[in-house]
């Protein structure tokens, strides 16, 4: 009984996410603004993860500039998260409309080389998967939801156009090497932190974060071109940025391409800070002996 009750509760939660895609941006986004008021209020734990990150990556900053950075991301994130119902209902000519691309010219190579589009994570990186949904036939890793009900809306939402492969973390990167040797480019998000495994500590904003190397890896074993895939939410909408691939690419070492790219990502950051995703607990996973940095509230 508990279970039948828990999935029309979630029925219903999808419901009414559904009846909010119709609703035009500007009042979608009123209501976002609302929500990441109430979000930053009441979420004691994910307030305490974005200042404590913001503390650690700007030292230099006061406590009110901080304060008011994880404020206005508490409002992007949840507008952002909002919008996705336009992601999984809208239609494509409304979702054209309200998501504008430049540099489409990067997202394929003229001689051929797999292409690997790092889209760091900003609020908005569900508009660049969707833009990027829209052009071509690529490759995304997800993560499995443990409500069955949210995973099924998820997985349709993002399969809407083209048929992009959709794998989850638990597949393993062979099935995204052989889709990448085929010609398909991969939406890698890879600037969170997944655990000491097939990671290295290498400096974000000067602290030591447990940093995966599969974008060094991957461009190594199947010579794949890096495209930096920017995702900027904006009032109209969203402005989603592809830029010229990468020179020199991968380099000396796999420590200096993962250095390289957490130092590209952070110049991103620097350009709008409160989009990124500082709810996140990037810097939990500690080398041997090192004290944790998130306390338990």
């Amino acid at each position: 009984m508990r279970s039948f009750i828990k999935r029309l509760f979630s029925r219903a939660t999808v419901g009414v996410l559904w009846l909010l895609h119709g609703l035009p941006l500007p009042v979608l986004r009123s209501l976002g603004w609302l929500l990441g008021q109430i979000l930053y209020r009441f979420g004691r734990e994910r307030r305490y993860v974005a200042l404590t990150n913001l503390g650690l990556c700007f030292p230099l900053m006061s406590k009110r500039e901080r304060e008011g950075v994880a404020r206005r991301h508490f409002i992007a994130f949840a507008r952002a998260f909002l919008d996705r119902t336009l992601f999984w209902w809208a239609s494509r000519e409304r979702l054209e409309r309200i998501i504008r691309i430049s540099g489409r010219e990067n997202l394929c190579s003229n001689d051929g080389r797999p292409t690997i589009l790092l889209a760091p994570h900003f609020v908005g990186l569900d508009a660049g998967a969707t833009m990027i949904s829209m052009l071509t036939h690529g490759i995304t890793v997800y993560a499995r939801q443990k409500n069955p009900v949210f995973n099924e809306v998820l997985l349709a939402g993002r399969q809407r156009f083209n048929a992009p492969i959709l794998l989850s973390r638990q597949d393993g990167m062979r099935k995204v090497v052989k889709a990448m040797q085929a010609g398909h480019p991969f939406y890698y998000l890879p600037d969170m932190d997944y655990g000491a495994r097939d990671a290295i500590f290498t400096p974000f904003f000067g602290v030591g974060a447990a940093t995966v190397t599969g974008v060094s890896r991957l461009a190594r074993l199947v010579d794949a071109r890096i495209v930096p895939c920017i995702a900027r939410l904006v009032p109209s909408g969203y402005e989603i940025e592809l830029l010229p691939a990468w020179s020199h690419y991968p380099g000396e070492s796999v420590e200096a391409d993962t250095l390289r790219m957490n130092q590209a990502i952070e110049a991103q950051v620097l350009r709008m800070p409160e989009q990124y995703f500082w709810v996140h607990k990037r810097f939990k996973t500690r080398p041997p002996g090192e004290a944790k940095i998130y306390r338990e509230l």
